[in-house]
Parts: structure tokens; sequence; C-alpha cells
């Protein structure tokens, strides 16, 4: 059974920097394609972060795009996102997810088959 945990989260000011990890277990994050979502209160859902199985690839939402990094780290079998320069626009609920593709309909509407239950991040002064 495919799980991802995400931890990481918490309450950071402006300009700050924050690094989410997400654990996967039941596969090794080569396996699959997997992403990060962000939920905020009164707005859509929004890919932010994805990196392929194959190759590795990445891609991102163009709000994050420069201040945000996504990788894997084969040996704890954990992928991060690297969050720099927060701004409160990016306050909301980051979910890990797994098993899907970086791009096209399956990233655009977020049709992952694993999610976790996310973690809590807050940028405010």
């Amino acid at each position: 059974q495919l799980q991802v945990v995400e931890s990481g989260g918490g309450l950071v000011q402006p300009g700050g920097s924050l690094r989410l990890s997400c654990a996967a277990s039941g596969f090794t994050v080569d396996d699959y394609a997997i992403g990060w979502y962000r939920q905020a209160p009164g707005k859509e859902r929004e890919g932010v972060a994805c990196i392929s199985n194959s190759g590795g690839r990445t891609n991102y939402g163009d709000v994050v795009k420069g201040r945000f990094t996504i990788s894997r780290d084969m040996a704890k079998n954990t992928v991060y996102l690297q969050m720099n320069s927060l701004k409160p626009d990016d306050t909301g609920i980051y979910f890990c997810v797994a098993d899907g593709a970086c791009s096209g309909y399956v990233w655009r509407v977020g049709a992952f088959q694993t999610w976790g239950q996310g973690t809590q991040v807050t940028v405010s002064s």
C-alpha cells in the first residue's frame, strides 16, 4: 500500500524559509511521480511542484517558480520541498501526492492516486 506522510510545516515570517518533507512507504520515490499541492481557505487547490519518476524532471506552479525547489533523497526515501522567500499568499495546507503525472490533465486537476494528510504552512508577521 502506497503511503506518504508530510512534515515540516509551521509558522514563518514573510521572506523566511521552510523545508517540507514527504516520507514515502510502500514504494520508492523513483517509482512514481511525486508532487505537492496546496489548499488555502477560499482558494482553489493548486499544484505547487512535482518531480517525475523517470529522470527526475521537475515542474512548478507559476507562482512559486524561482522560490521553491523540489528534490528527492533516495537513501531516505523522502521528497523535499524547499520554500524560500515565503509570502503570506503561500499560506495553506500542503499535501504530498504520489502516483500521477507532473504535466497535462493529471497535474492540472490533481488526479494523483495517493494523498497525505497535509501539513499547515502559515506565513505571517
